[in-house]
């Protein structure tokens, strides 16, 4: 079994383009539920076949996952993890099915992105001194909420992905797919600072990568994500704000001033436009709030 894993987490990584996080969470929940049947079925885990689950030991797992009160949204990460392991089997002539292929999700429970208010993300983007490193976390901070884009997109983004003299930047999202970002002039000047005075104190030579650490190798999206809680204990945020949230605060305010669904769907890189739509519920919210606040009877 774990030589089939080893497979397919590399068919995931070549063929995929996924993202090393998506690939540690992947192997994580395969590696659970290889336990989990190899101990019912009293089996060793290197002699557990994929042949020996069937739907109902499947479904024993997944009330397993619940007894241990797993949150809705990662059962169903590990039910995604099978699904697709499964179907590369199948692909591979491994199986002559999946046994989940008719399994449904567990209904998700609706939740809220979380989000910075403008003031606050104008204060996290300032928050930064004028040291090399600092000038490269306010570019960094800046180009997360100018753009939108995903950390792993970030993390990927190198030199020669910069049109900074046409107002864009070149991003590959999710599966490979690429697409042009527009960035705003503050954030194109900020770039260009860090670019001009701080990236040359930091890089290696041969580092193609926009962002890079002390060492002058490119940044990992852990190293991110500690620079964007530094920044947020500093001007004293209430909530941890993580990338991702910084990425939700760019929808919710693009919708907030005007902007259409299928724009932010693009700029966003989604691939449908449901994904884009919870950002409506923040700007709806929003709006009963003024609306108690400023009508008279309300």
């Amino acid at each position: 079994m774990y030589n089939l894993v080893d497979h397919f987490i590399h068919y995931l990584k070549i063929e995929k383009n996924y993202s090393e996080l998506t690939i540690e969470a992947y192997q994580r929940d395969l590696f659970a539920g290889i336990d989990f049947f190899s101990t019912r079925l009293e089996v060793s885990q290197e002699m557990l076949l994929p042949s020996q689950i069937d739907s109902k030991l499947f479904r024993q797992f997944l009330a397993f996952l619940k007894q241990k009160d797993l949150s809705r949204a990662s059962i169903a990460r590990r039910l995604a993890a099978w699904r697709s392991f499964f179907k590369h089997l199948y692909r591979e002539g491994i199986l002559m099915g999946s046994p989940i292929a008719k399994m449904v999700n567990p209904k998700q429970e609706k939740r809220l992105p979380r989000f910075l208010y403008q003031e606050d993300t104008k204060r996290l983007i300032e928050a930064p001194d004028s040291t090399p490193l600092g000038i490269r976390d306010k570019a960094l901070l800046e180009m997360l909420y100018a753009t939108g884009i995903r950390v792993s997109e970030l993390v990927s983004m190198d030199l020669s992905n910069m049109e900074l003299d046409r107002g864009f930047i070149k991003v590959w999202g999710k599966g490979s797919r690429e697409r042009l970002i527009p960035i705003h002039d503050q954030a194109i000047y900020t770039m260009e600072v860090y670019l001009s005075k701080s990236r040359p104190l930091l890089a290696k030579i041969d580092c193609p990568a926009v962002f890079v650490n002390y060492k002058g190798s490119r940044l990992s999206d852990r190293s991110i994500r500690k620079i964007v809680t530094k920044y947020c204990q500093l001007i004293n945020l209430k909530n941890r704000i993580s990338p991702h949230d910084i990425r939700h605060s760019f929808a919710t305010h693009l919708l907030d001033n005007g902007a259409d669904l299928r724009s932010v769907q693009e700029l966003l890189g989604h691939i449908s436009l449901s994904s884009t739509q919870i950002y409506t519920h923040i700007t709806k919210q929003k709006l009963k709030k003024v609306y108690r606040l400023a009508h008279p009877r309300a």
